[in-house]
């Protein structure tokens, strides 16, 4: 399946003429995983060519302007651009106070239903049949998480040349081997080791939100093929990536090593940094995989191992 991720808005605290404020678009196959919601950020959803009626869950890290407000305009463009499925949103229960609150004040309709879920506690947020979205406390000024985006293992490579030595005909008896179930053909019992191999691993993406970084997290983060960490801040300033519960380039990469992230992506840059190269340029002292994030800049995250054809 298809993983990638595109960027909507990458400034910290306030917009920039070539950065908006913070929004990640996680979209994998048909459904998009929208991680924050800042505001304006719906002009760079629709310059994006995002599906507007695509299947989409919405987590918001934190209730700070730069990451939540946009939530209500991206609502209504989507309604006046059409959608009719529902949203799925997630985020700290004054989160669905501030949509109810603002949805009475200002009196806008939606074409589609909304369904709010409160997160209160660390651990697991979506279950689906194929992933999961777990959240672990990030250390902010206000209650904020961040996030993982885990994939449960692939089926194992089916091996059609030992099928066929086997004389296990073509169709269903395949599906029901690469399900893991064992068949019974001529007579004899075929387990589905004999023809399918081990597990493949899925992918694990992690997104910071504002936060410094702590042990936790590094845990937190454990094996992620992708990291999206903020950095807010180069080392220069770390006194004031500590005041403002913030990272620098230099903390976020140091946190990725630790934790074993393959891949590093910076984003949620300070205003006074016009250029993001020293930031980058700082990050890969410490790990050698790293790249900063612009805006409708766009990432694709491969399988640790090589896709290959099975049924």
């Amino acid at each position: 399946m298809d993983l990638r991720i595109v960027f909507l808005g990458t400034s910290a605290a306030s917009p920039t003429e070539e950065r908006g404020l913070s929004s990640i678009a996680v979209v994998r196959g048909n459904e998009i995983l929208l991680f924050d919601a800042g505001e304006g950020m719906q002009r760079n959803f629709v310059r994006s060519s995002l599906r507007m009626n695509s299947k989409m869950k919405i987590f918001i890290t934190h209730l700070h302007a730069d990451h939540s407000i946009g939530i209500l305009g991206l609502l209504q463009t989507l309604s006046l651009n059409g959608r009719t499925t529902p949203i799925d949103i997630y985020g700290e229960p004054k989160l669905a106070e501030f949509l109810k609150f603002n949805r009475d004040l200002i009196g806008f309709g939606l074409a589609f239903d909304v369904n709010l879920h409160n997160i209160e506690r660390e651990g697991l947020v979506v279950s689906e049949k194929d992933y999961q979205i777990t959240c672990c406390e990030a250390d902010h000024h206000v209650a904020a998480y961040s996030y993982c985006l885990i994939e449960l293992d692939r089926p194992g490579i089916f091996n059609i040349d030992r099928a066929l030595d086997l004389k296990i005909p073509e169709g269903r008896l395949y599906k029901h081997l690469q399900s893991g179930e064992d068949i019974l053909i001529n007579g004899r019992v075929v387990r589905s080791g004999e023809v399918v191999g081990p597990k493949r691993p899925g992918r694990k993406i992690g997104i910071s939100g504002d936060t410094r970084p702590t042990d936790k997290l590094c845990k937190f983060f454990q094996n992620c093929d992708l990291l999206i960490f903020e950095s807010t801040y180069g080392k220069e300033l770390s006194h004031k990536a500590i005041e403002n519960f913030h990272t620098t380039a230099t903390e976020a990469a140091t946190l990725a090593k630790k934790s074993g992230a393959r891949k590093l992506i910076l984003t949620h840059f300070s205003t006074r940094y016009k250029q993001s190269k020293p930031l980058l340029a700082e990050a890969r002292l410490v790990h050698e995989n790293v790249d900063v994030a612009t805006d409708l800049q766009i990432f694709d995250v491969p399988y640790s191992q090589p896709a290959t054809k099975h049924i």
